[in-house]
């Protein structure tokens, strides 16, 4: 049964986000806002509790996780990030972008596009999700809440709990989130490519 933090979206209780970052040490998978939608979350070297990621989504293998950062200062650990692809980057974090980058050696092969050697990072403008990751001190391993035959993510925590209380450690309550996924964009090529229109605006890589 999936415990139910009410955190203040503004200002985030101390004492509620190092209770969730315990559960996340400690193997539990958690529901949490961020500036786009509900998203699950997991501690970055849990194999099992991505396993349980890609059951809750039944996501095929091709998938690009990503990888919530705090600030860029997270990238170069993770990704390989050139001049140009770093300054589009930093002009548009934090926010609701996904980019997808090629990822470095330091990257576990599971997190990984498994042929293209890729994954997503993003930093989202979002206080509670900046505080887990703060508390946490490295990335979170997370994916859209988005359950199979939906179009759209889940946005009210009740109905989270209510759908997977049974699946989660945690459902944090932070009020209401948008109805959309992040926008995500490819920077792997010769050229910004926008492969999902979301809630950031792509016209900007357009």
């Amino acid at each position: 049964m999936a415990q139910f933090f009410t955190i203040h979206p503004e200002n985030p209780q101390a004492r509620l986000i190092r209770q969730a970052v315990d559960i996340l040490r400690r193997g539990g998978l958690i529901a949490y806002p961020t500036d786009s939608a509900y998203a699950l979350g997991c501690h970055i070297g849990d194999k099992f509790a991505l396993d349980r990621i890609r059951a809750i989504r039944q996501l095929d293998k091709d998938h690009n996780f990503t990888l919530m950062c705090r600030d860029l200062s997270e990238l170069a650990m993770y990704a390989k990030v050139d001049n140009t692809a770093f300054r589009l980057i930093k002009a548009h974090t934090p926010g609701s972008y996904t980019f997808i980058l090629n990822a470095t050696a330091e990257v576990p092969r599971r997190l990984q596009h498994p042929k293209r050697k890729t994954l997503g990072m993003r930093v989202p403008a979002n206080n509670i999700a900046l505080a887990l990751m703060e508390e946490l001190g490295e990335p979170l391993m997370s994916s859209s809440l988005i359950l199979p035959g939906d179009s759209v993510p889940l946005t009210d925590p009740y109905d989270i709990r209510d759908s997977l209380e049974h699946q989660l450690e945690l459902v944090i309550d932070g009020g209401f989130c948008g109805l959309e996924p992040t926008t995500v964009v490819d920077l792997t090529g010769d050229e910004p490519e926008v492969t999902r229109h979301g809630c950031g605006d792509p016209a900007a890589f357009l």
